[in-house]
């Protein structure tokens, strides 16, 4: 599989651990920043992995900060990405089983590096149901909200 990686300044040393495992497990790696933990805005990152991902560049994406939430909200305004914030294994797996998800984030300063791979290896290891759950997932691509 072809994964790519972002974080923000806080979450550089959990990517690194993630991204060292990834290759290890055979997946195509691409990090796509940030190298240092020099402070930089998860934002940009967060844009930064939706693009390529949501341009076909990879099969699934792994966006970390602080606390997840702020890289998730970011990655979740690209029209092509459905990015879940996880912390947990069952979480991970049911994020790819019931909302197709193709972008897994986690903070690096609530989830441990061990875990952090627990959840990143259910995430891999599912697949999208379909049934039922396609028509929310349709839902999803759809314009949220009619303007009057």
């Amino acid at each position: 599989m072809r994964i790519a990686f972002a974080s923000d300044h806080a979450a550089v040393s959990l990517k690194a651990a993630l991204v060292a495992w990834a290759r290890e497990a055979g997946h195509e790696v691409v990090d796509l920043g940030p190298e240092t933990d020099a402070r930089v805005d998860y934002p940009d990152y967060g844009y930064k992995l939706a693009d390529h991902v949501g341009a076909g560049h990879a099969d699934f994406g792994v966006a970390l900060c602080g606390s997840g939430v702020g890289i998730s909200i970011a990655v979740n305004r690209h029209p092509a990405c459905r990015c879940a914030l996880v912390s947990d294994p069952f979480t991970a797996a049911l994020s790819r089983e019931h909302n197709d998800a193709n972008v897994i984030a986690m903070g690096a300063r609530l989830t441990g590096p061990d875990m952090a791979q627990a959840c990143l290896e259910a995430f891999l290891a599912g697949s999208f149901a379909g049934g039922r759950h396609q028509q929310r997932i349709d839902k999803l691509a759809a314009p949220a909200f009619a303007k009057d």
